[in-house]
């Protein structure tokens, strides 16, 4: 999924300087592309997490909150932050080595959430990723998932070096903070939390991307 969202970014940056899209429309067209792609099924993890970590609650209230279909406004308010901050720096990626470099992002991500999956303890013994933790054959995923993160790391840094290795730096310090305030406040990870990691790492990504181009 990382890699077709990649491609799709790719190419909706190719067509949009066809048609000559204005800095406005590429920049909020461009961040809807990987919603309307996943269904904003990651972006759903992002919303339930952050109303959990608002609640100052215990890890047992916490863990409920993340269950509950309603969504509160601290959510509301977050999210509204992360597209405007997401949009802002999809306009500064002005350079076409970067945003090749860029559109690995999608697969980087996706790599280090799966990486979790089979690394991180799950804060409960059901739902559908510990469904997918417990059945994995740990030592033949994990292999997978280093040469597979070995591949995206060679593209980004290739596409452009210096926004390749400030993404890869960067990516690997969210999933540091992943880990810790997943396991300090949850007692592990669950599905929402790894949606929450997905859209927070693309996030940051996306802002050193842009920066990348300063």
């Amino acid at each position: 999924i990382g890699v077709v969202i990649g491609a799709c970014v790719c190419a909706f940056c190719w067509l949009s300087v066809q048609a000559g899209l204005g800095i406005l429309a590429f920049s909020l067209l461009g961040t809807a592309v990987p919603l309307l792609i996943t269904g904003g099924i990651h972006m759903d993890g992002f919303l339930d997490v952050t109303d959990a970590r608002s609640s100052f609650q215990s890890r047992e209230r916490k863990l409920e909150i993340l269950k509950d279909s309603h969504i509160g406004a601290f959510a509301v308010i977050m999210t509204v932050l992360y597209v405007l901050i997401a949009a802002g720096a999809y306009s500064e990626i002005k350079n076409y080595s970067v945003m090749a470099s860029f559109c690995g992002s999608y697969f980087l991500s996706r790599i280090f959430s799966a990486i979790a999956v089979v690394s991180f303890p799950c804060a409960k013994k059901e739902g559908t990723l510990y469904m997918f933790a417990d059945a994995a054959q740990e030592k033949i995923v994990k292999r997978s998932l280093y040469a597979e993160l070995a591949l995206c790391a060679l593209w980004q840094i290739l596409m452009d070096p210096k926004a390749g290795i400030m993404q890869l730096i960067c990516a690997l310090t969210v999933f540091g903070y992943y880990y810790y305030k997943s396991k300090k406040e949850f007692g592990g990870i669950t599905g929402d939390l790894a949606g929450y990691f997905v859209t927070l790492c693309e996030g940051a990504l996306m802002v050193m991307a842009a920066i990348a181009c300063l």
